[in-house]
C-alpha cells in the first residue's frame, strides 16, 4: 500500500472528547469515526486490525472443535419471552417493532436463539457434545456510553455455546473454552487472568472473566500475584489436563469486585502477594446447566427418556480487544504504539527521505517495496513529501512493528532498519526479510 493512496485520516492532536489512551489513539490515527453516541464506523486501519484479531479468535475456536455459524442481529421477542428474560433484561435491550407490529429486538446476546436452533435440529444424545459459535455485531443500549469502543453500544463479539448431556461433560466443554481463551490472549501478547466472576443476567453458578491489567479498566480486581506464574503452555485437550489447568489457576485468589471478600482475601493471600488494581474484561465464560434448555424445552432422547441438555456460553469482545491491546501497549508519553505483528495493520513501513528535486530515494524505496511484497510481507510505503521526522513520528504512532528508513546515504544493499522500541541497525534486505519472517512464526 502506498500511503498517498491509503485512507488513514490522521489528526495532528489528540481529540478533546477522548479520555483514555485507546479512544485517543483510535480517533487520532483514523481507526474509527463516531457515527452517534456509542456507535462507530470502523475505518480501514482499525478494521484491518480487528479482522486479524477475529482470525486468531476463530482459529482457536476451531482448534477445540467448535463449529461456526452465523445468527442474525435482529431476533423475535417470542423466544426471549419463553426463557423469561424479555422483561428481566432491562433497558439495555433495544426493543423495536416491524411493520406488522411484531415485537423484535436487536440481540444483546444469543442464548435464546441458539437454543431454538438446537432444539429443532438435534434429537439424540448421540449427536452431543455440540460446540457452536458465531462472530457478529451486538447492541446494548448503554445509559452512558464512554471510552470509545471500550464502553459502546454496538460492538463486534464472538459468542459460543456448548450443549452436553451431563454436568461432567458440560464442564469438560467449559474447560475447553477456558484453555482456548488463554491461548487466544497469549497469541495477542496479553496476560489475561481468569477470575471467578458474577454470572449477571446470563445466569448459572459457574463463571470466569478474563481480565488484563490496566489503570483505565472498569473492573476492580483482587488477586494473588503468583497467579501470573501459572504456565498453561502445551496443555492437551483432555479431561485430566484441563481439570489440572483450572486447578492451577484457582488455587490462587483472583476475583472481580462482585465476588470480593476482604476477610477471605487477607486470610488466603500473604500480604506481599496481594494485588488490588483495575483491569479490562476481554472475555467471559459461563456454565448455566439447564436454565435455558428447560425453559425452552430443548431436550434429547437419553436412556429412554427426554433429558434437558446442559449448556454454557462463552464470549470474547473482538472489537473491544483492539482497545484493550492499545491500553496495554501504547506508550502515551512517547507517542509510540507497537502492535503485535500477528495483528499489525502492516508488518513493515518503508520511510524514504524524499527530495523534490531528486527521485532516487523514492525509486529505491519502490524496489524494496516490490521485493517485500513478493516475499509475502505486508508493507506500506510513505511516498508523500512530508517532513522525514514527521513521517517517523507518524509511524511510531500508528504502531507498525518494523521500519526501513531510506535516505541519501543508503547503500545498494544496506538499509537503516529498526524494530519499534529497539536500536537501529544497518543490514541487508535479505536479513531484514529473515528477521520479519522469524517474528511472524
Amino acid at each position: 500500500m502506498l500511503f498517498s493512496k491509503s485512507f488513514i485520516p490522521i489528526l495532528k492532536n489528540n481529540p478533546s472528547e477522548a479520555v483514555i489512551k485507546s479512544h485517543k489513539l483510535m480517533l487520532r490515527t483514523g481507526m474509527i469515526k463516531q457515527s452517534s453516541a456509542g456507535i462507530y464506523s470502523w475505518l480501514p486501519l482499525g478494521f484491518k486490525i480487528m479482522k486479524k484479531i477475529e482470525k486468531i479468535v476463530r482459529d482457536e475456536q476451531d482448534k477445540i472443535g467448535a463449529q461456526e455459524l452465523l445468527m442474525p442481529t435482529i431476533q423475535s421477542s417470542e423466544i426471549w419471552k419463553e426463557s423469561g428474560r424479555y422483561e428481566d433484561y432491562g433497558e439495555e435491550m433495544l426493543r423495536i417493532k416491524d411493520r406488522q407490529n411484531r415485537e423484535m429486538l436487536y440481540g444483546p446476546t444469543n442464548e435464546e436463539l441458539i437454543t431454538d436452533i438446537f432444539r429443532t435440529s438435534v434429537k439424540s444424545y448421540k449427536s452431543l457434545p455440540q460446540l457452536l459459535y458465531h462472530i457478529q455485531w451486538k447492541f446494548r443500549d448503554e445509559l452512558r456510553p464512554r471510552f470509545g469502543i471500550m464502553r459502546c453500544r454496538e460492538f463486534y463479539m464472538k459468542d459460543a455455546y456448548s450443549f452436553d448431556i451431563t454436568d461432567d461433560e458440560a464442564k469438560f466443554s467449559y474447560n475447553k473454552f477456558f484453555l482456548s481463551y488463554l491461548r487466544t490472549f497469549k497469541r495477542l501478547e496479553l496476560s489475561a487472568i481468569p477470575m471467578a466472576a458474577d454470572t449477571g443476567p446470563i445466569g448459572g453458578n459457574l463463571s470466569h472473566e478474563f481480565i488484563i491489567l490496566a489503570d483505565t479498566g472498569e473492573s476492580k480486581i483482587y488477586t494473588d500475584k503468583r497467579i501470573f506464574e501459572v504456565n498453561s503452555d502445551n496443555t492437551k485437550v483432555n479431561k485430566e489436563s484441563l481439570i489440572d489447568l483450572r486447578k492451577d489457576f484457582e488455587k490462587y485468589y483472583a476475583v472481580t469486585d462482585e465476588k470480593y471478600d476482604k476477610k477471605i482475601f487477607e486470610k488466603e493471600v500473604p500480604e506481599e502477594f496481594r494485588l488490588k488494581t483495575k483491569g479490562i474484561e476481554v472475555g467471559h465464560i459461563f456454565y448455566f446447566g439447564d436454565k435455558y434448555s428447560q425453559a425452552m424445552k430443548a431436550s434429547v432422547d437419553y436412556q429412554g427418556k427426554k433429558e434437558f441438555v446442559r449448556m454454557g456460553s462463552y464470549g470474547v469482545g473482538v472489537s473491544r480487544l483492539v482497545g484493550a491491546i492499545i491500553e496495554a501497549k501504547y506508550n502515551e508519553n512517547d507517542e509510540i504504539m507497537k502492535w503485535p505483528i500477528s495483528i499489525a495493520p502492516y508488518e513493515c513501513a518503508i520511510i524514504p527521505f524524499i527530495d523534490k528535486k531528486n527521485n532516487t530515494n523514492l525509486e529505491k524505496s519502490k524496489k524494496v517495496y516490490d521485493h517485500l511484497l513478493k516475499e509475502g510481507i505486508e508493507v506500506i510505503l510513505d511516498d508523500t513529501d512530508e517532513n522525514f521526522s514527521s513521517k517517523i513520528k507518524k509511524f511510531n504512532l500508528i504502531g507498525i512493528p518494523f521500519q526501513i528508513m531510506i535516505g541519501n546515504k543508503t547503500e545498494e544493499n544496506s538499509f537503516e532498519f529498526k524494530e519499534l522500541n529497539e536500536n537501529t541497525q544497518n543490514i541487508s534486505l535479505e536479513k531484514i526479510i529473515k528477521i520479519i519472517k522469524n517474528k511472524k512464526k
